[in-house]
């Protein structure tokens, strides 16, 4: 009987799974899904293909205000890893598990339509996440940017066999730069955003380790050992800035760690020895932009702007000496060190920074 039917598919939507996603049963086979259940659905649609992620993930960052954006990605086996790097507004500590609920936005007056469909209906986050092994917010603060990472099962959400080949670009009748050939995948979408919104942000693309040492250099333009000497962590700095607080290779690595950038110990020391050359940003590459006609400063902790060279083990040896001559301080006013001095090269200093604790 179709009474009997009906109340049988009611119970059931009353019990166990059916219960979290059916609101109430209409009958003849027909439901109304609870707001959560069509949220996810919808959300499923929403991300195809790893490179739609690159996609909203970059126009979060422009509506954000991100003037640059930095995407490291790799790849292991069949696991994409995505890191997104902004200077842009950033989220707010109250807000980090929140930005991944649907409908969760910043955009209530400003919801805007691009080339990519409309943008702002606090849906972004939400189906990335529903469509990827996981996804974490690893840097922010107000005002401070963001870093996000992702990593993406390829067998479950493809993406382009093709990973590699970087777009062709033509200019139309007048004169605005196309990708027109190439497949269609991350650097190509990449490629479409940056052009797309050159004049309001630049993006950079390349490994983990590229944009490392990218992120140094950029925090190099204005960073300077007065600002560092003052401040209390790094996560006072914005997130696209922490980089350059490195005093050596382990503080590269448990920073870069922090915001989601695994490298070894060996490209660390590269990094700050200046053997990896930063990125271009991906207009400049794909218009043929000349670089600037001076160098971009570095943070290296090994010799300062005039061309003085200290050796490692030199300055390893003088920490040691420091930390020595620091004891006698140290046992007049019962302080002692929580870790070894930190020894900063630049131009026309040398600083030496101590964490120190109060004996009771």
């Amino acid at each position: 009987m179709e009474g009997s039917e009906d109340l049988i598919s009611f119970v059931a939507s009353l019990t166990g799974e059916g219960n979290l996603r059916v609101e109430e049963n209409l009958g003849s086979g027909f439901v109304r899904l609870r707001i959560s259940e069509a949220e996810r659905r919808q959300a499923k649609h929403d991300i195809r293909h790893v490179e739609d992620i690159v996609i909203e993930m970059l126009r979060n960052a422009r509506d954000a205000g991100a003037s640059r954006i930095y995407i490291a990605t790799a790849k292991e086996e069949h696991l994409r890893t995505l890191i997104f790097l902004d200077n842009g507004s950033g989220i707010p500590s109250s807000m980090a598990e929140r930005i991944f609920d649907a409908r969760v936005t910043s955009k209530l007056e400003s919801m805007k339509m691009d080339e990519w469909g409309v943008h702002g209906r606090g849906m972004a986050l939400f189906s990335i996440k529903q469509n990827v092994q996981e996804a974490r917010l690893m840097a922010s603060g107000e005002h401070q940017g963001s870093s996000f990472k992702i990593l993406v099962d390829t067998e479950a959400l493809h993406e382009r066999a093709d990973q590699s080949s970087w777009p062709a670009v033509e200019k139309d009748d007048e004169g605005v730069a196309h990708c027109v050939r190439g497949p269609k995948n991350i650097i190509r979408s990449s490629c479409e955003f940056a052009l797309a919104n050159q004049r309001s942000c630049e993006v950079y693309i390349g490994t983990p380790t590229e944009v490392a040492a990218t992120l140094m250099a950029h925090a190099a333009e204005h960073l300077d050992a007065e600002r560092l000497l003052f401040i209390e962590c790094v996560g006072e700095l914005p997130v696209v800035d922490r980089l350059g607080a490195a005093a050596d290779a382990a503080d590269l690595l448990s920073i870069a760690q922090g915001l989601g950038i695994e490298i070894s110990e060996r490209t660390a020391h590269r990094i700050l020895s200046g053997q990896i050359k930063p990125l271009r940003g991906v207009a400049a590459r794909l218009l043929r932009q000349r670089q600037p006609d001076a160098t971009p400063r570095r943070l290296d902790l090994s010799r300062d702007r005039r061309g003085l060279k200290i050796d490692q083990d030199d300055l390893d040896a003088f920490s040691r000496a420091v930390e020595s001559s620091f004891s006698d301080l140290a046992a007049r006013y019962y302080i002692r060190l929580t870790d070894t001095p930190r020894i900063r090269v630049r131009r026309d200093r040398i600083t030496i920074s101590f964490d120190i604790a109060q004996d009771e």
